[in-house]
């Protein structure tokens, strides 16, 4: 079995006190079997909390790594079913 590389990035961008943030997994398969699943994830502070930008970037972050997991979940879920099973002859 070969090893395999994927690449997780995440943007954050900041609005006032919106926090948005977009989890991009990519994998370097052959192009063929490029695939690229992106999860997103917000976080807003409460106007009487401290600005505290590194909390919002935190939640955010992890709300779009949650998505992202669920989203791969969801897909090997539909791969199982399309897929597994014995092998028709």
């Amino acid at each position: 079995m070969e090893d395999k590389q994927w690449t997780v990035r995440i943007h954050i961008t900041e609005d006032g006190d919106d926090t948005r943030a977009e989890a991009v997994l990519t994998t370097e398969d052959p192009p063929e079997d490029l695939m690229a699943v992106t999860g997103r994830g917000v976080a807003h502070r409460n106007p009487i909390d401290r600005p505290i930008p590194e909390i919002g970037d935190e939640l955010a972050a992890s709300r779009a790594l949650e998505d992202l997991a669920i989203r791969l979940h969801d897909m090997a879920s539909d791969d199982i079913v399309q897929l597994a099973g014995p092998v028709e002859t």
